[in-house]
């Protein structure tokens, strides 16, 4: 159990603060989500994009490391997955160490899509960002980093 002390009350309101703000970004990341998996493909579910998005990333991946990643249920990878594999954004393959594992790849066609909605998207970043100063930028950076490893 915390205890309020007077002295802690303007670091618990700035944490209230940053709080409802992340509230706000996380809401505002879906909705970028949502956009960014109809630009790729009219039917393609937001959650496909972010899967599609990583294996885009990394070049390749297998559903079950997806699944530990992003803290999704199998079933509802493996659905978004055959949605994705549908759509011809991904194909299938052995992996080339253990041919009992399949990998997922992405075509050519979900590379490309994938690659114009980040530029789209890094475009409308850059506007809000471009007038800060690069230190602040660095501060933000690492801010964020320390709370995504908290």
């Amino acid at each position: 159990m915390t205890i309020v002390t007077e002295a802690s009350a303007p670091v618990d309101e700035a944490i209230a603060d940053v709080e409802e703000q992340m509230g706000l970004l996380f809401n505002r990341a879906r909705l970028v989500w949502k956009e960014a998996a109809q630009k790729v493909h009219p039917d393609l579910q937001p959650a496909a994009y972010k899967l599609l998005s990583t294996i885009v990333r990394l070049g390749s991946a297998n559903a079950h490391v997806l699944a530990e990643m992003f803290e999704m249920d199998k079933s509802v990878v493996s659905r978004q997955v055959r949605a994705l594999e549908e759509f011809g954004l991904v194909d299938t393959r052995a992996d080339e160490h253990d041919g009992r594992v399949r990998v997922l790849v992405a075509t050519p066609t979900a590379i490309e899509r994938v690659r114009e909605v980040r530029e789209g998207n890094q475009q409308r970043l850059r506007d809000v960002l471009l007038d800060y100063p690069e230190s602040d930028l660095r501060g933000f950076a690492e801010l964020l980093r320390r709370i995504v490893g908290a």
